[in-house]
């Protein structure tokens, strides 16, 4: 298996029904690593052997498996609470299904690390310890595939998720620490929750984004490109070297216009290497 750097910088992409084309065109800026997300509504049969052969053709290293569900609404908080990850009751049996089997096709390719939103953790008592019980569950399931399972911050304060994920009590529970998912759903500086969580972290992503207008209590912020919103990504990445961190850098970006997408993360690409003092070194090997 090719070896990756520390701060190695990657993409989160997401699955297509091509493989090789989905690699190809995360290669296309320059990184040879990345989390692979597996969209709620595609297919996984024959998923994890059409990824395998992909993988190996273009040398590409896969860092995390990531979950989404079908059904899901990130439009608003009140859509959030309703629709998203493992808290919705009419959805959970189904999802939890669905997130086992995307940790068996991570297994059979080599990926240790299971994500997903789980949503937004309850305050009722009997909800909570329904969530408690099936993240315990998942827990115990990806430790049977040697896999972590993590989740992505940001849709409670870092003082929440420390508690939950103490509760759970599971060495394999970890996080995939998201910064401007903290300022996007106004749960805290993501530098001061990081500091609070980061023995739990194992993948970050990169991304940027604005504070939710105060006058819209039930509003999301804005995703910004990396470097232009309220994340501070130089002091991000001091943090994540004070903390010992080696893993990926893993650029995440939203934008619905595919022409600017593209621009984003290549610009993304651009900052960090600036930040890092890397040259295009891996670019000739991807």
């Amino acid at each position: 298996m090719l070896g990756l750097d520390s701060l190695e910088i990657g993409l989160m992409f997401w699955a297509s029904p091509d493989a090789r084309a989905t690699l190809r065109e995360v290669k296309s800026y320059g990184v040879r690593s990345g989390q692979l997300g597996f969209p709620g509504s595609l297919p996984l049969h024959n998923a994890a052997a059409e990824w395998d052969r992909a993988l190996t053709a273009e040398r590409f290293i896969p860092v995390t498996a990531f979950c989404s569900y079908v059904g899901e609404d990130y439009s608003d908080i009140s859509a959030v609470a309703r629709t998203v990850g493992l808290t919705p009751l009419a959805t959970r049996r189904e999802r939890v299904a669905r997130t086992k089997a995307v940790s068996n096709v991570a297994k059979e390719l080599g990926i240790d690390s299971v994500a997903c939103h789980i949503g937004l953790i309850p305050a009722e008592a009997s909800r909570y310890h329904d969530v408690r019980n099936i993240t315990r569950e998942l827990c115990d399931f990806c430790a049977e595939n040697g896999q972590s399972f993590t989740l992505e911050t940001g849709q409670e304060p870092a003082r929440v998720l420390l508690s939950f994920m103490q509760d759970v009590d599971r060495p394999n529970l970890k996080i995939n620490f998201d910064p401007a998912n903290m300022i996007l759903y106004g749960t805290g500086d993501p530098l001061e929750a990081f500091t609070a969580l980061s023995k739990y972290v194992i993948s970050v992503h990169c991304k940027d984004g604005d504070w939710p207008p105060r006058e819209q209590p039930e509003a999301l912020g804005v995703e910004a490109p990396l470097g232009k919103g309220a994340v501070d990504i130089p002091a991000f990445l001091s943090r994540l070297k004070e903390a010992g961190y080696t893993g990926t850098l893993n650029i995440e970006c939203e934008e619905n216009d595919p022409d600017a997408r593209r621009a984003h993360i290549r610009d993304a690409v651009s900052l960090l290497r600036t930040l890092l003092g890397k040259a295009d070194a891996n670019a000739a090997q991807v």
